[in-house]
């Protein structure tokens, strides 16, 4: 069984016992939160697809890590023969889920 959900104006295809690192979310550790927006559920021959939301299906899962840092991405700036150049890096916080269960 596996669901595709949507958090962070991104999309996911979960099943129970992935961990999966998404956009920050708030929660501490070890505390269980569900994710509501699941667009499809699939159980072998079985499939859901929501239009847009699976009525009454959500995911639950534990946070591992509520605050992690992603990977360092630069934006750099530069003109040729002007002398102007500009570099700019930030780092994304994530949260770190584990998926628990599929309820539809």
């Amino acid at each position: 069984m596996y669901a595709v959900i949507r958090t962070g104006a991104k999309q996911y295809r979960v099943q129970p016992g992935d961990v999966v690192e998404v956009e920050l979310l708030d929660g501490e550790k070890g505390k269980e939160i569900a994710l509501e927006d699941v667009l499809l559920v699939a159980d072998g021959d079985k499939v859901q697809v929501g239009k847009p939301n699976v009525k009454g299906a959500r995911v639950t899962a534990e946070v591992v890590d509520p605050d992690k840092k992603g990977k360092k991405v630069i934006a750099f700036k530069f003109r040729r023969r002007e002398g102007y150049h500009r570099k700019q890096g930030i780092r994304a916080h994530h949260t770190v889920l584990k998926i628990k269960e599929i309820i539809v």
